[in-house]
């Protein structure tokens, strides 16, 4: 299983970016997807995920709203696109599998730990 994150970049306050997670080797309706996110001395934070075969969705509180993610099984790519967003959003962004948080709900989400495989991250920078 392989996972590679891409599309960060710098953008101003307000703009939008879309983030791709490029995953082979597994099954993306009988994975969890999640992003998660760590800022320069902050703890890495779950922003959204995605379930299996049922395709639930989850976010964050700091997010909802202006995040949204997304799945192309055809192309077995994950995407998450930030609208609106802050300054406050810089860090580096992950994407990560796993195939038993798949029917655990919105665990995905907040079992970072739990995670069994890890891309490489993408740095979002947020900044006028």
């Amino acid at each position: 299983v392989q996972l590679q994150a891409s599309g960060g970049g710098l953008v101003q306050p307000g703009g939008s970016l879309r983030l791709s997670c490029q995953t082979s080797g597994l099954d993306l309706d009988s994975f969890a997807i999640g992003w998660f996110r760590q800022a320069p001395g902050k703890a890495r934070e779950g922003i959204s995920c995605i379930n299996g075969r049922e395709r639930s969705t989850y976010y964050a509180d700091s997010v909802a709203g202006r995040f949204a993610i997304t799945r192309d099984n055809a192309k077995n790519t994950l995407y998450l696109q930030m609208n609106m967003l802050e300054p406050e959003d810089t860090a580096v962004y992950y994407c990560a599998a796993d195939p038993s948080l798949t029917l655990r709900g919105n665990s995905c989400l907040f079992a970072g730990s739990e995670y069994d495989y890890w891309g490489q991250g993408t740095q979002v920078t947020v900044s006028s």
